[in-house]
């Protein structure tokens, strides 16, 4: 199976902030959400990640013991002009066209059918290949990313719109797992999060 990280916390992710390319650092928090979730990673052997720091910083902390291979396609989306302001800047109306238009680009930025194309385009070809960890029920691909990405592949994995993605919530450090039943794939886990032990 493949079983999708959504980063730590970040310190923008504590502000409200938009936050797309640019990159931030984890939290302490985000840090500590990202070494909890080693207890529910049993399987994985091998780790995909963002290129983005956060991301990559999860998976070092989440599973130490493997070495993350970057991967362009589950990098986060694109917010342009947007990325790093407060959402409260973003007007009703401009939700509501992104939410209508799923090739609407965010200002100077990329849209989400642009990340559906290059996040499915991924899953197919491991869909495609039946070595592949998709394939299998012990052996598992964790792959580190960000919202957006893992809203796509989960629309991919139900066979639905891109545009249901927006009827989700996902939250830092949670847990969205895809398998393959039959031959097509399958959503066995949404944001599953794990409880962050406080600090002794």
């Amino acid at each position: 199976m493949i079983i999708f990280i959504r980063h730590g916390q970040t310190t923008t992710n504590a502000q409200g902030l938009l936050v797309g390319r640019s990159d931030p650092d984890l939290t302490a928090f985000g840090e500590r959400q990202a070494v909890a979730l080693r207890a529910a990673l049993d399987g994985v052997r091998e780790v995909w990640t963002s290129p983005l720091s956060r991301a990559r910083r999860t998976a070092a902390l989440a599973l130490p013991h493997l070495s993350a291979v970057v991967h362009d396609a589950f990098i986060e989306v694109d917010y342009g002009h947007w990325d790093g302001r407060p959402l409260h800047e973003v007007s009703g109306e401009q939700w509501r066209a992104f939410e209508h238009d799923h090739d609407v680009a965010f200002d100077g930025g990329e849209s989400l059918a642009a990340v559906d194309a290059r996040v499915h385009g991924a899953l197919d070809a491991l869909l495609a290949d039946v070595e592949s960890y998709l394939h299998r029920s012990d052996e598992h691909l964790a792959i580190v990313s960000h919202v957006s990405p893992i809203k796509s592949a989960t629309t991919w994995a139900l066979g639905v719109a891109g545009s249901v993605a927006w009827r989700t919530r996902l939250d830092n450090a949670s847990l969205t797992t895809i398998g393959v039943r039959s031959g097509t794939p399958s959503l066995v886990r949404f944001n599953a999060v794990v409880p962050v032990r406080d600090e002794v």
